[in-house]
């Protein structure tokens, strides 16, 4: 027997569910149904992702493990039920479009978590990349600049340490090479050495041993800057001795 409303049965459609007659009668009623088409391509399209979703490789070995199970295993006997074919069928159909409706759901959300997801790592991304162009101009202009001074000085373990200053910009650059990584959970912080008063100027990379850094801030009354070790995150005022003093260059 053959539902009366063909509409109730694109979802049962979309997943294969219906027997023969049935999908026979629903895809005539699909060539001059717009509504029934649009379910069936949305349905279709979410069973699909969902699928997709989910899938995963299937495990070396696996088919010869179900070929061999399939000698093992005994096959259930069918269960007696005392529905006849159209009661199957409209249950049949009740689960699939509840099936369908969860369907739905969960490939909006899981697809709309991707999206945000996706969205927000993009952001991200463009804002470390504006970050980075803009650190990059302020060290070659600091650099660059006509009047732009330096002095190096020999720091612990060997390393080296520069600073260039530009009085016209007002800026200063840190240039380091060889420095030891800070001890675990630390981080280098820089500071301006105005008179005695340290000013946070910023804090180093913990993972680079090398590396140029635009001392945040203007260099305004400062005379040299400090380096300390700090909790990573950094401090408000140096929380211990400094590992370096570099006067700046007159």
């Amino acid at each position: 027997m053959i539902t009366s409303d063909l509409h109730t049965l694109s979802g049962a459609y979309a997943l294969h569910a219906l027997e023969d007659d049935e999908r026979a009668a629903f895809e005539r009623h699909l060539a001059d149904c717009e509504a029934c088409a649009r379910e069936v391509r949305e349905f279709t399209a979410t069973a699909a992702r969902l699928g997709l979703a989910v899938s995963v490789r299937p495990a070396p070995g696996g088919r010869d493990q179900v070929l061999r199970r399939i000698a093992e295993v005994r096959q259930a006997t069918p269960a007696r039920t005392p529905w006849d074919r159209s009661e199957r069928r409209a249950r049949r159909a009740w689960w699939a479009s509840r099936w369908m409706l969860a369907a739905c759901l969960a490939a909006t959300a899981a697809l709309g978590g991707t999206t945000v997801w996706q969205y927000q790592r993009a952001e991200d991304a463009r804002a470390e990349a504006g970050r980075s162009q803009r650190a990059s101009a302020e060290l070659s202009a600091v650099l660059a600049a006509p009047d732009a001074r330096s002095r190096t000085v020999r720091l612990a373990d060997g390393a080296e340490g520069t600073v260039v200053v530009s009085e016209s910009r007002d800026r200063a650059v840190f240039l380091a090479a060889g420095m030891a990584e800070p001890p675990g959970g630390k981080v280098y912080q820089l500071w301006f050495d105005e008179h005695g008063v340290m000013r946070d100027a910023g804090l180093m990379d913990p993972r680079r041993t090398s590396q140029a850094v635009v001392l945040r801030g203007t260099v305004d009354g400062a005379s040299a800057m400090g380096i300390t070790v700090e909790p990573a995150g950094g401090s408000k005022e140096p929380t211990s001795q400094p590992v370096a003093l570099l006067p700046f260059p007159t």
